[in-house]
């Protein structure tokens, strides 16, 4: 592994030389819980129905990568929600969701520059779709909870390209993007912050860790460790 840098305060680089130009890549992906927006949603859902300690718990050890298989990870949490409204739902988004500092100016300058924006998530899509319209996302992909009657059932649905969005549908979904837009994987960006990340990050011609999981930080040639996602900007040629 190449030597690591501290380029400025908070940011760590590594395996390459900046300045970079942000107009030579095609595709940035983001991932969305504790990445892009400031919560992991499941958790905070959890809250709802009195289990959030229990689901917080299967979240961090699974964002470590202390849980190898995600996806029954990710069924376990899911059957603990059952019996929460789809009103809760709602109000996680409204009061408990916020984007991290600078998402919104990292995606504006990557649109400017001509990238397609991607967000793909192990969340779900009751967030991922509202935030492709908030931010004016290019595509997304994330999970489908089961809502019958406007409550939870504790299962995910199935969709037309599988049935889980684990690490290897992320890094699926990122090489596909880039098919679909014409890209070489090499001029992609991907950021995440833990395990389920690496799979994409691994692919993709430059990989961020935001305020990642140590094993995701010590992988990816830029780690933002202070400040928001916007300081990735700092490696670019202005």
């Amino acid at each position: 592994m190449p030597a690591r840098i501290e380029f400025a305060p908070g940011l760590v680089i590594q395996g390459f030389k900046p300045p970079l130009r942000l107009r030579d890549f095609k595709l940035i992906a983001f991932d969305m819980d504790s990445t892009l927006i400031n919560i992991e949603c499941v958790d905070e859902i959890a809250d709802a129905a009195g289990r959030k300690a229990e689901v917080a718990a299967i979240t961090e050890a699974a964002m470590r990568g202390e849980i190898t298989d995600y996806k029954e990870s990710l069924r376990r949490r899911v059957a603990l929600l059952k019996g929460v409204t789809e009103a809760h739902l709602a109000h996680v988004y409204r009061s408990r969701l916020q984007l991290n500092p600078g998402a919104a100016e990292l995606v504006l300058a990557c649109k400017s520059a001509g990238l397609k924006v991607l967000l793909v998530s192990g969340g779900f899509t009751y967030f991922a779709e509202r935030l492709r319209e908030r931010l004016a996302l290019d595509f997304a992909r994330s999970n489908r909870l089961e809502i019958v009657n406007g409550v939870l059932t504790g299962r995910m649905l199935d969709q037309s390209w599988g049935d889980i969005c684990d690490g290897a549908m992320k890094k699926e979904t990122l090489l596909r993007t880039c098919s679909l837009i014409g890209c070489d994987p090499a001029q992609a960006i991907a950021m995440g912050d833990g395990a389920n990340d690496l799979e994409m990050m691994g692919v993709a011609g430059l990989s961020v860790a935001y305020r990642a999981k140590p094993r995701v930080r010590a992988q990816a040639k830029v780690a933002i460790d202070m400040g928001g996602l916007d300081r990735l900007l700092e490696v670019f040629r202005a």
